[in-house]
């Protein structure tokens, strides 16, 4: 009777903590709740819009802030163990040399006898040593090629989003969705690629060679030791150079999968621009205004020109020259079209001489911008048109 109570008390226990999750998958809601989201068929459309467009840079940034980068872990496994590989091959004299040493030292007539507390202590201490000496070179390769590798497939990437813990990963139901989702189908089947890829060069290698392998009782025991060690490099490097093109191919799906999965909806994009650089129609009506004071500003100055230099119809440059406070004529307005025919036509209204010279309006357009004064290549023509009207205006 106590266990089929504790039974239902569990299942009770589990089907409350559960509610919220089925109730979401079978559309368990309230009527009102249904009636609301009817009513806002805008946001359904936009929630699964199809994912077309590729991520932002903003949306990279953000994602590379969070720890989200396009990694290989295989890559770095692969490298980490053919730079070990590498090392052991390298330094096997150096290897040999101290544990044959310390090996004759276990074996000499010093420690056939009881050992005494000061004697068991140096041996402690030596065999310390041996293996500071002797993995010292394994574990520093180990970490500088591990460093770069991390480096050179993500750069510098610190963050700590991913050290926070997160009630999501003690969920058994998103726990049971990541072990049978898709990505682990992928990872088990690239595991078995591995085992039968790496498996099959080894068997070929080694079956090629089984016949030496079967005279080593013929030689010498240096002769076949020194055989043994290069032929198990030699499979070694052989499965090592598998597994890095191996993983080299991950690390390109890795990086097109992760482009994948930062994909974003066109109304994504447009809310993210919304967000980064503003509404786009307000950006426009910004510019508007600022147009349009700085065109008022230009219009303020034309009363106060000298002449105005025409192309006729499509270019219009204001100068002005004051022969007692400028050394030269300054450039105080100019436009092109619209901005143009209201030029000529502020210049009409306040008598402001207008003379039609197409290629100096050109240059004058071209060559300068407000507030600059006229360059020196254009002095004479300038000259010639403020000196004609200067004789004018005495006449």
């Amino acid at each position: 009777m106590t266990t089929c109570l504790s039974e239902w008390v569990l299942i009770i226990f589990i089907s409350w903590w559960a509610y919220p999750y089925w109730r979401t998958s079978l559309c368990l809601v309230p009527e009102s709740s249904m009636e609301q989201r009817t009513g806002s068929a805008s946001i359904f459309f936009a929630a699964t819009e199809e994912k077309t467009e590729p991520a932002t840079p903003y949306r990279k940034q953000e994602a590379r802030k969070k720890g989200q980068v396009a990694k290989s872990s295989d890559l770095n496994a692969a490298v980490i163990v053919m730079a070990i590989i590498v090392v052991l091959y390298s330094l096997r004299g150096y290897l040999a040399e101290n544990i044959t040493g310390y090996i004759q030292y276990i074996f000499s007539k010093e420690m056939s006898i009881a050992l005494s507390s000061s004697q068991f202590f140096n041996l402690y201490k030596l065999t310390l040593y041996l293996c500071l000496k002797t993995m010292a070179p394994l574990f520093g390769a180990v970490i500088i090629v591990g460093l770069l590798v991390n480096f050179a497939q993500v750069g510098m990437v610190v963050s700590f989003e991913g050290m926070q813990p997160k009630l999501s990963h003690i969920n058994p139901i998103e726990g049971f969705k990541r072990i049978f989702s898709k990505r682990a189908l992928f990872e088990f089947i690239k595991t078995l690629l591995k085992v039968f890829v790496i498996g099959l060069i080894v068997y070929d290698l080694v079956k090629k060679v089984f016949p030496q392998i079967l005279t080593l009782s013929n030689m010498n025991l240096a002769a076949s030791t020194d055989y043994l060690i290069k032929l198990i490099f030699r499979v070694s490097i052989s499965a090592a150079a598998t597994f890095l093109v191996i993983a080299i191919l991950d690390f390109v799906y890795q990086k097109w999968e992760f482009g994948r999965s930062l994909r974003m909806s066109i109304d994504e994009v447009k809310k993210e621009m919304k967000q980064t650089e503003g509404d786009p129609l307000i950006k426009a009506q910004i510019r508007q205004k600022q147009r349009m004071m700085s065109m008022n500003r230009m219009m303020q100055s034309i009363p106060e020109a000298t002449v105005v230099v025409t192309n006729p119809t499509h270019l219009a440059v204001v100068l002005k020259y004051d022969d007692k406070m400028m050394d030269a004529p300054q450039i105080v307005a100019k436009g092109a079209g619209y901005v143009a025919v209201k030029i000529k036509e502020k210049a009409a209204e306040y008598n402001i001489p207008i003379v039609e010279d197409k290629p100096l309006a050109r240059s004058l357009f071209k060559s300068s911008e407000i507030g600059d004064f006229v360059p020196v290549d254009l002095y004479q023509a300038v000259a010639g048109i403020i000196a004609a009207i200067y004789s004018l205006q005495k006449k």
